[in-house]
């Protein structure tokens, strides 16, 4: 007889939903991880690790008719909807939404989800990200602080590895790093530029990135080789993943059942009870729904798609579904503000060139509204980025013609130095998600609905962005400093967060401190949709430290009794 019946379910298999595996099973429980794509095996099935661009038809670019045939992925062409990564995003056709405000929803339905594509820039949030929120008068308190969660970062840290340098900066606090790539001799001059021209209050660091520079034999993973094609699963599990990492140390205490095509319905209430009893699944290959039962539930589906989990649960009890007696599920989606940056000559170091491909670059921390920094607008913004020297594929114009022109691009051409921003978005009860009520999915079920854009402190932001990195560029020397912006609307940044947030109050959120669901204290939200704000740096690294804190307490609860 098939067992439908375990200690503890995970909705969802990437980042959190991988370290939410890894920890319940090293901890004892018996854990059913479902997932609704189609799995992904480590190794086996990369299919384009071992690919150059010139494998590919169109040179890694994606074709005319890509683009014409999914024309919400394909806005601002290029990234991430390449044709490295065609086939791994979900497909808006069979996956649809709807956009009351313009939303680009970046989602990975397959076992490993977005772990496998994200950009694995991995920073702490700092103590003031955590204290912002109640300083300013913005939204709602955090419930936690910086020191709550400290220990867990240093643990997830150490597991993950995490590359990176003690730079000793309060708005980027250091962890527990293996060994940073190097930057390049350029880089290292202008960082050196930066800091002194802007009195040590500016710096130019090492980007923090989720790749282990040392060999992990322990963990089946071999450092990271310097391909930079890590957007189609590593081989030598260079980088976290939930398949080269939380996976096999799930399935290697034989208390993990992964089901892949497992198309999560919602959640069973309990109303007598108030609690969640199991979950209900539409098997994606039959269509046949199946109940599995647990004693506790975390879900981790992605911040909107754990939003829609909730809201479809438990309509009998509550409207708006399950957690949204606070009025706050699915409301205060966050994302970082991006598409702008800067870029300029760097004069000299003809005699320098690149080691390599690195697959991280330099990273300028937030200063805007910072120590003596004051602005017209609220948080803070950084900047990733390199210098590069130019190569064979530069713009040709002036270069000749034939064997001139052969020659001339046979030899690397001038650095120059490239950047892109990231900014905070705050959090706003107008920008939400709910249930479509006309239009629904290939299963029948109610899609999500997307009402959200960046207001008036996003818009002061941008604009000194732009401002900020010329005004840098020019001050440290650089030529033909220019600011760059495309469109941006929400969702770009494939940072999305909020909808079901932590607080201190079953009246204004939808989470406790612990990541509890508030009408359903045996369900856990440890993904994007638990944030409270959003800082401006990359965001997995919290989410991995609140999912190892959240089954940490789960399990000891569980030993109470009180779950």
């Amino acid at each position: 007889m098939v067992n439908n019946t375990y200690d503890a379910i995970v909705v969802g298999s990437g980042i959190s939903g991988g370290w939410a595996a890894k920890e319940l099973t090293e901890k004892g429980l018996k854990v059913l991880m479902l997932e609704r794509g189609e799995n992904v095996e480590h190794v086996k099935d990369y299919t384009n690790t071992h690919k150059n661009l010139w494998d590919y038809p169109h040179h890694g670019r994606p074709s005319e008719e890509a683009l014409a045939s999914q024309p919400v992925m394909a806005r601002g062409k290029g990234y991430p909807f390449n044709e490295v990564t065609m086939g791994a995003w979900a497909d808006h056709k069979t996956s649809p939404y709807v956009e009351k405000e313009p939303f680009q929803w970046f989602r990975a339905y397959q076992v490993g989800g977005r772990s496998l594509l994200w950009g694995r820039q991995s920073y702490r949030l700092n103590p003031q990200d955590f204290e912002a929120n109640a300083k300013e008068g913005v939204a709602i308190d955090w419930p936690i602080r910086y020191d709550d969660i400290a220990p867990w970062y240093s643990y997830v840290e150490k597991f993950a590895g995490i590359s990176g340098n003690k730079d000793g900066l309060d708005v980027l606090p250091d962890g527990d790093f293996l060994p940073a790539f190097e930057m390049n001799a350029v880089e290292k001059d202008l960082a050196a530029r930066l800091k002194k021209q802007y009195k040590g209050e500016r710096h130019i660091i090492m980007g923090r990135t989720a790749h282990i520079t040392e060999h992990r034999p322990e963990q089946g993973r071999g450092k990271c080789q310097n391909r930079d094609k890590c957007w189609t699963g590593c081989p030598w599990g260079g980088y976290f993943s939930t398949q080269s990492a939380t996976l096999p140390a799930a399935l290697k205490t034989g208390n993990l059942t992964l089901r892949p095509m497992s198309i999560v319905k919602e959640l069973l209430y309990d109303k007598d009870k108030k609690r969640v009893t199991g979950v209900e699944i539409i098997d994606a290959e039959t269509k046949e729904t199946i109940v599995y039962k647990s004693k506790i539930v975390f879900l981790n589906a992605s911040t909107l798609n754990s939003a829609w989990v909730l809201m479809n649960s438990a309509r009998d009890v509550w409207d708006n579904g399950l957690g949204s007696s606070s009025g706050e599920l699915g409301h205060n989606v966050m994302d970082h503000h991006y598409m702008l940056g800067g870029t300029a000559d760097i004069p000299g170091h003809l005699d320098k060139y690149v080691y390599g491909r690195r697959p991280t670059g330099i990273y300028i921390p937030r200063f805007a509204n910072w120590g003596s920094d004051k602005r017209d607008f609220q948080r803070g913004f950084g900047f990733q980025g390199n210098a590069v020297r130019q190569s064979f594929n530069r713009d040709a114009d002036g270069l000749g013609i034939g064997a001139t022109l052969k020659q001339t691009l046979s030899e690397p051409g001038k650095w120059t130095m490239s950047t892109v921003g990231f900014g905070e978005i705050l959090p706003d009860h107008r920008n939400k998600v709910s249930l479509s009520k006309t239009v629904t999915d290939a299963w029948g079920l109610p899609v999500l609905e997307m009402d959200a854009k960046i207001r008036d402190n996003e818009i002061k932001m941008r604009k000194a962005m732009k401002e900020d990195i010329v005004e840098m560029f020019d001050s440290i020397g650089l030529e033909n400093a220019q600011a760059w912006e495309s469109t941006y609307h929400m969702g770009k940044g494939i940072h999305e967060m909020g909808t079901a947030r932590m607080g201190r109050d079953p009246k204004t959120s939808v989470l406790n401190k612990h990541n509890q669901v508030w009408d359903a204290p045996n369900v856990f939200v440890t993904d994007g949709a638990c944030m409270t704000s959003s800082s401006c740096v990359n965001p997995s690294l919290t989410y991995m430290a609140l999912t190892a804190r959240a089954a940490d307490f789960a399990v000891e609860e569980l030993k109470r009794g009180n779950l």
